[in-house]
């Protein structure tokens, strides 16, 4: 059985306009930096066995604190990016009704048939994080990891693992909170979701 503890990393420059932040390395803001912060407390004289995180910024900083707190050096894994959203990234919704209303309205619908003109197709990005889970899992059978990643990439993997279809990700898990912790049991084939968006608290 290994856990695997799941991080969206820290709040954004584009958080507050809800730009969608693909693979464009966003920096982290103020709050973000004290997410990670918090993150690292929450980590220190707990048992983890690895760190692992995206290889974009905003994830790598967030799982520094943790890493450093734990006396490991953190493992970046290109499969952990957050999904392409092709012509949307960088765009709010209201940018992208303007630029492409129809595909905007069949993405509402259904996510995953119709996701982002010139996007990644989401069941290739959950394929991708999944053997990346399975990878640590085979490494790790009885071992517990810290994996900071990205919002949507995350709730595909939950839909996925968990058998809900993926283009319910957005209605099932609306949200993931910047610096929370999502904690998943994976146990040969079978998934187990053991908490969901639990704040990042310090032991004590």
């Amino acid at each position: 059985m290994t856990d695997f503890v799941l991080v969206r990393h820290g709040e954004t420059e584009w958080h507050a306009e809800n730009r969608y932040a693909g693979r464009t390395d966003v920096p982290l803001t103020e709050l973000g930096h004290e997410q990670a912060a918090a993150l690292g407390a929450w980590a220190a004289g707990r048992r983890l066995d690895a760190v692992l995180s995206s290889p974009l910024s905003r994830a790598r900083l967030t799982a520094g604190p943790a890493a450093a707190a734990l006396g490991l050096t953190p493992r970046v894994d290109e499969r952990l990016y957050e999904l392409d959203f092709g012509r949307g990234e960088g765009l709010t919704r209201a940018e992208m009704r303007e630029r492409f209303p129809a595909e905007l309205d069949a993405f509402l619908a259904d996510p995953v048939a119709h996701h982002l003109p010139g996007g990644e197709h989401p069941a290739a990005a959950a394929a991708r994080a999944i053997a990346c889970l399975t990878d640590i899992q085979r490494e790790s059978p009885d071992g517990r990891v810290l994996v900071v990643a990205h919002s949507t990439l995350v709730r595909l993997v939950l839909c996925e693992l968990l058998g809900i279809p993926l283009a319910h990700y957005r209605q099932v898990f609306p949200r993931l909170e910047n610096g929370a912790l999502t904690e998943l049991r994976l146990l040969g084939d079978r998934a187990s979701l053991l908490r969901l968006n639990a704040a990042a608290v310090a032991p004590g």
